[in-house]
């Protein structure tokens, strides 16, 4: 493995930035040492935000790079060759689904698969959501589904009085769900579409291979979740507030631009156009919509970007190291790799090893899948969740805790874990 002086610079970078990022709750605690509004408090409770991490380390990156070639040239041309398709894309799906019609419709969409479940509200409610509710990720895009998905448990479970093991087990079964239950399609996970067209993979083709096993795992993990915990979440009072009445054309409107925004999701010039329309609307009818959540998206995008910017130069390392794996060891080691990497950028970098046979291609896209949600920087939508939920008042006085996450995503991943690889 050689690799240049960018290339290096980028490892160490993305390194610090891991770090970083497993130290947030620590930049918090220095920050409460210092007087309330001094410059090293509000410097120091800006580098403990989850998603001004990796867009820091970004920012040191650019100028290192502009620093090892003696020209600021060659430092933007390294960032105008990068493919930012995917943040843009996040940022305005973000947007779009977090608006009160999107989120009014899918709630109730759930509360009727809840109805069915023989249990009190709380309880079938957090079933439905978690099981069923991820599984939307697989047709309105999993940070869609995730965005949708955190704002419903933040209001009705988050910003209760819950333990915090419950808040971590329930926020590590959300990303966890939300990374394989995006694989019943080819078009809507980003660490699928990242190597379905080269491989040939159609709708047909992950149903089959991996959609009926996410939604398996989904279902038995947030079962298990459910029964841990019956007597806190039976205990939680769910009093939904009366949603205001939406005309019916508002909320179709919406869902119309939610289905072009996803459709045009490769083509960022087209999809900010249809966001540009779709902020006429709710300008128009802002009296049935709550305030754009700008500052989660934009976080959001900024820490995607940020992991473009470092990640796309780590392929020196990755890729020979993911080439000379077999099956059972690629699997488990992208299960591991995908917690310190972006699950996107590493079956991408399979995809470009070649010559690989079916059984390797599935054991990097599953292990990829299967440990999305140990980390924040594993899936793209983890950020937008994270976003929203820490906030919630379980998360607010300390912020989420990467080991926390990585304890209440360690079960539902090894459950995951049966169904991808033990019943292949």
């Amino acid at each position: 493995m050689t690799a240049s002086a960018p290339e290096v610079l980028a490892t160490c970078l993305f390194t610090l930035a891991v770090v970083h990022t497993f130290s947030v709750k620590r930049f918090a605690h220095w920050a409460h040492q210092f007087p309330k509004g001094s410059v090293q408090e509000n410097a120091l409770h800006f580098m403990a935000e989850t998603e001004v991490v990796f867009g820091v380390w970004a920012a040191a990156l650019f100028m290192g790079i502009a620093t090892l070639k003696g020209s600021i040239d060659e430092a933007v041309h390294y960032i105008e060759s990068l493919n930012f398709t995917e943040p843009k894309f996040v940022l305005v799906v973000m947007f779009v689904a977090a608006t009160r019609p999107v989120v009014t419709l899918a709630e109730a969409l759930i509360s009727m698969m809840a109805k069915w479940l023989p249990f009190r509200e709380s309880m079938a409610f957090y079933l439905a959501a978690l099981s069923f509710g991820s599984l939307l990720g697989s047709f309105i895009t999993e940070p869609a589904a995730m965005t949708l998905l955190a704002i419903m448990l933040k209001r009705r479970y988050f910003d209760r009085v819950i333990s915090t093991r419950l808040a971590y087990a329930t926020l590590g079964l959300l990303f966890v769900n939300v990374s394989i239950g995006g694989t019943l399609t080819h078009f809507a996970a980003p660490p699928v579409l990242m190597v379905a067209a080269k491989w040939q993979w159609d709708i047909a083709f992950m149903f089959t291979t991996f959609g009926w096993k996410a939604a398996a795992s989904c279902m038995v993990s947030s079962a298990i979740t459910a029964w841990v915990f019956r007597r806190e979440i039976l205990s939680v009072e769910v009093h939904p507030q009366p949603a205001q009445p939406i005309p019916a054309w508002i909320t179709a409107m919406h869902v119309l631009f939610l289905a072009l925004i996803v459709f045009f999701a490769h083509h960022p010039d087209v999809f900010f156009g249809v966001f540009m329309l779709f902020l006429g609307l709710v300008t128009a009818t802002r009296e049935h919509q709550d305030g754009l959540k700008l500052r989660e998206g934009l976080l959001v995008g900024f820490f995607l970007a940020g992991l473009v910017t470092l990640g796309s130069l780590q392929s020196w390392w990755l890729k020979p190291l993911i080439g000379g794996l077999d099956g059972g060891t690629l699997f488990f080691g992208a299960t591991g790799l995908t917690a310190i990497t972006d699950n996107a950028a590493l079956t991408y970098l399979g995809s470009l090893v070649e010559g690989i046979n079916p059984d390797l291609k599935y054991a990097i896209v599953a292990g990829a899948v299967t440990g999305g949600g140990l980390t924040v920087i594993a899936n793209a939508p983890n950020p937008a969740g994270v976003g929203i939920l820490q906030s919630s008042e379980v998360f607010k006085r300390e912020g989420i805790s990467p080991l926390g996450l990585f304890l209440g995503a360690l079960p539902p991943t090894l459950v995951a874990v049966m169904f991808f690889w033990f019943l292949r």
